[in-house]
Order: structure tokens, then C-alpha cells, then sequence
């Protein structure tokens, strides 16, 4: 990159002033020294004919760089930029991180984004400067490097934990991307021990501290699950969330929690080779990867927003643990009140879902599957005969393949295959969820027209929808602020985490 290039003085100024919101959003290597560092490195800042700048790690190891031992360019958030893109790019790098690559290859990621291989390997190659394949080893190396650092499980199982095919190709990525073996990588971390550790995790349990960028809204976040918790198989307070969710390999059961102003994960899983991929639905989930000051500071200049963004620092968009049952949720909740949509779907989970693992602390059930509900809706389904319908074909398409939801979809060709379903519609709050778009307004959506007319805000649809055209392209988050703020069940009590 050349040094004249206004995008390099931009990020040389970054490194500069070692501006930690830049981390994760690309990479600082040194000529001069063989290695890439974060943004906010505390090394002495090298001279910028030195410097090169890479948007992924995965480019900095092509072009033969080794990570920073001291920064540890690994050991932030995910760039935001792949939850604001709807492009090839953006959903590429959203399913790579679900693990499509580790159990699909190259084909499998192609067919999901609907390029050729040839073709998304280009694409990915001249934007990002390293391949699929390239892409998805950096991100198994990550996570081989925070179970390394953060707990203890053995070396061999953190191999595997991490996608890796092999033990040996483990041991050769860490020592080429960091200079060590795996058990140096282990030894040399601080996090290593007791302050690592959750003092009260079982045998199987792995239990990680998550990065994000600050501030988050912790508190908000737990709250939100815990007003919409589906009884049996969620458990939300104002300070943790736990539930199982369905993984390739099993069931798997998660425990959010902070502690030392830290979030965490808990987390056992059924095939060891499914950590990945939890990891990357829990960020989704919580927004890990967004910038909220990036957020803020564009709501802020709509004066409406600009009280609700003071007083909510760093809140996010809730995510989705499962597409197929984010877009069951939506359709069986849809003209009811929240508590009522709560205790339907609790009963249906009763019903029709599968009976939780025996790990999974304080779950009942599993979320029914689009198979079972398919099956069994008829007998169990209630209310509207056009809801009920409505429902039970989205479920079998589902079931059968006919419909595919993701991460990585096509917000146009999603939008259009939801609204091929009879009685479906175009259902925004399912992408607003499912795939991350930051600029989702849910006009239809009452609760978020209630909190419009309590601020004054227009209460005809096309002159909400004008207003709100000075929230993009973050009309996600001025949808959640005018949701406004929520308190908890009263049936919900503190868990003490240790």
C-alpha cells in the first residue's frame, strides 16, 4: 500500500495514536521486523516506510508475517465491517466464521454465497488479500489461541476444538502464525490459571472471556433475553443468560455471565468440534463486533435519538442462536403480546421439543426443530387458522431444504423467499436478526410504534419511514431505542456466578 494512499495516513495515524477502536478492523505488519501487530499496539510506532497494512490476519500470513507477541492481534472483536455488508465479501466472511468451510470446503461456501469457487476465491483474494481457505485457517488459529490461553483443556483436544483436521496441522499453523508451539503459546499467557478460570466449572465445561468493543451494554443485553426467555429453554436475569441451542455435532449448552467486568462464556458442547462455531453465533447474539461509538455518534445527530443514545452507552442489536427457530419465534409471536408469545412458545416447546442434554444446567428442552414442528404442528399448533398455516409451512419448508436461512443470505433473495410463503411476508425483524443488518426499521412493528408516539415522533407509516431516513444506516439500533427500556420478569432472580 502506498504510503501517499489517503487510507494509509488514515490508519498510520491510528497506529499512531494506538487507537484501540481501530483493532480488529486490520492489521499493522513491519517490514523491517517480520511482524503484524493491532492498531493499538504499545510497541515503539515503526517508521511508515516500514509499515504495510492488511484488512485480515489471514493476509498478513500470506505475505509472511508472524503475530505480535505482545499486542496479540488475535485477541480482539471481529472487524464490523462484515455485519454491514451485504455483499459477496461480507457474507463470505460471515460463514466462514459459522465454520461452512471447516465442514463444507470451498464448494460449500460458494454454493452458500451462489459463486463459483473460482470466482469467491478472486473476489476474497483482491479485496482481502487472502483466500477461503487462507481465511479459515486464521480464524481456527484464533480460537486455538484463546482455548490455549483460557483454560486447560489438553492440546489435543483444543485442536480439534478449534476445526483443526489434525494435531499436526494444528502444531504447524500456531508455530508459523506465532512463533511457538501450542504448549509455549499455553505457557507464556498470563491468562493461564486461577484468574483465568470459572472456580466453578465442571469437567467438560470450557469457560471464556469474550472481546468486544466498548462500551457494551451488559446489563441491557441480559435483560433483553430475559424478557423474551422461552420457558424450559432459556433462562435469562438481569446479570446472565443460559440455554442449549442445536450445533452441528449435538446439543450444546452456554451460560453468558459477567464477572470482573468482563463478559464470559460458559459452555459444554456434544462434539468437540463445535466450539467454533458457538463462539461465532454468541457474538452474533450479542453484537460483539460492532462499533458503538461509530453507532452512537451518527444516532446522536438526530435529536430524538440523541437523549436514548445518552443513556443507553454501547447498546446493541440482539442477535439470533438459530435462524430456523428465530424465524419460528417471529411468526408464532406475530399479533400477540410478548407475554403471551412467551407462554406459546413455551407450551410448544413442551410439545414438540427434544428433552435437553443432561449438561445442560437448568434447561429443560431444546427449541423444536423445523422436523418436529412439521410433524406435529397440526396436533399442537393454536390461534389463527392464517397464523397456524403460516407457521407450518414455513417449518416444512424448512424441514425439507426448500427454504435455507443464514448468516450469510442475500438480504433480496431472503426477503423474496420468505414472501413466496403463504402468509409469511417479508418478515424484516428475521434479517435484522438472522443475518446482522444494521439498518432494519420494523414500521410495522407495534411495540416500536408505541415508543415513536411516546417521543412525538409522525404516527403515519410514510412519514415514520421519512424520519427514520436520518438514522441510516443504523435505523437496526433507532428500532431497538425506540423500543425503549426494559425491566426484567419479576420471576426472574440474580444467579450468583463465581
Amino acid at each position: 500500500m502506498p504510503p501517499q494512499d489517503s487510507s494509509f495516513d488514515e490508519r498510520y495515524r491510528a497506529v499512531e495514536s494506538r487507537d484501540g477502536r481501530f483493532d480488529g478492523q486490520f492489521v499493522t505488519a513491519v517490514r523491517t521486523t517480520g511482524i503484524y501487530c493491532r492498531p493499538s499496539c504499545p510497541a515503539r510506532t515503526p517508521h511508515r516506510e516500514n509499515v504495510r497494512f492488511y484488512r485480515t490476519s489471514a493476509a498478513a500470513h500470506a505475505a509472511g508475517y508472524r503475530a505480535c507477541k505482545r499486542c496479540v492481534p488475535e485477541a480482539v472483536p471481529g472487524s464490523p465491517e462484515w455485519d454491514l455488508r451485504g455483499d459477496v465479501v461480507g457474507r463470505a466472511m460471515r460463514l466462514i466464521t459459522e465454520g461452512v468451510v471447516d465442514r463444507e470446503g470451498v464448494l460449500g461456501l460458494a454454493r452458500c454465497v451462489g459463486y463459483s469457487t473460482r470466482h469467491l476465491t478472486r473476489v476474497l483474494t483482491e479485496e482481502l488479500g487472502a483466500g477461503p481457505l487462507a481465511l479459515a485457517r486464521a480464524h481456527r488459529a484464533q480460537t486455538a489461541r484463546a482455548l490455549l490461553t483460557q483454560t486447560d483443556l489438553p492440546v489435543a483436544e483444543t485442536a480439534f476444538a478449534a476445526g483443526f483436521s489434525s494435531i499436526r496441522q494444528c502444531n504447524e499453523v500456531i508455530r508459523e502464525i506465532y512463533d511457538m508451539t501450542p504448549q509455549q503459546l499455553r505457557t507464556r499467557s498470563t491468562s493461564v490459571g486461577p484468574s483465568g478460570h470459572c472456580a466453578a466449572s465442571e469437567p467438560g465445561e470450557v469457560d471464556l472471556a469474550l472481546s468486544y468493543r466498548e462500551p457494551l451494554d451488559v446489563r441491557g443485553l441480559f435483560v433483553w433475553f430475559a424478557v423474551h426467555a422461552v420457558d424450559g429453554v432459556e433462562v435469562g436475569t438481569p446479570t446472565s443468560y443460559t440455554r442449549a441451542m442445536s450445533l452441528p455435532g449435538g446439543p450444546a449448552w452456554l451460560c453468558m455471565y459477567e464477572r470482573a467486568g468482563r463478559l464470559r462464556l460458559r459452555t459444554r458442547v456434544t462434539d468437540l468440534a463445535d466450539p467454533p462455531v458457538l463462539i461465532a453465533r454468541v457474538r452474533r447474539l450479542f453484537g460483539l463486533d460492532a462499533d458503538p461509538e461509530a453507532v452512537a455518534a451518527a444516532l446522536s445527530r438526530v435529536p430524538v435519538l440523541r437523549p436514548l443514545v445518552e443513556a443507553a452507552p454501547g447498546l446493541r442489536v440482539a442477535g439470533s442462536a438459530d435462524p430456523h427457530e428465530m424465524l419460528i419465534r417471529t411468526l408464532i409471536g406475530q399479533q400477540i403480546s410478548l407475554a403471551a408469545a412467551r407462554t406459546v412458545l413455551g407450551a410448544r416447546a413442551r410439545d414438540m421439543g427434544e428433552p435437553a442434554p443432561s449438561f445442560a444446567t437448568g434447561i429443560r428442552y431444546m427449541f423444536p426443530s423445523a422436523a418436529a414442528i412439521a410433524e406435529h404442528g397440526v396436533q399442537f399448533l393454536g390461534g389463527p387458522a392464517a397464523r397456524v398455516r403460516a407457521a407450518l409451512g414455513a417449518a416444512r419448508a424448512l424441514a425439507s431444504g426448500d427454504l435455507q436461512l443464514s448468516p450469510g443470505d442475500d438480504a433480496a433473495q431472503q426477503r423474496a423467499a420468505l414472501l413466496a410463503l403463504p402468509g409469511v411476508g417479508p418478515s424484516d425483524h428475521v434479517r435484522m436478526r438472522v443475518t446482522g443488518d444494521p439498518d432494519v426499521f420494523l414500521i410495522d412493528d407495534g411495540a416500536m410504534r408505541a415508543g415513536a408516539r411516546r417521543l412525538g415522533l409522525p404516527d403515519t407509516k410514510p412519514a415514520l419511514v421519512d424520519w427514520a431516513g436520518a438514522a441510516a444506516p443504523w435505523r437496526s439500533y433507532a428500532t431497538t431505542h425506540l423500543w425503549g427500556p426494559l425491566t426484567p420478569p419479576a420471576s426472574s432472580s440474580e444467579s450468583e456466578q463465581s
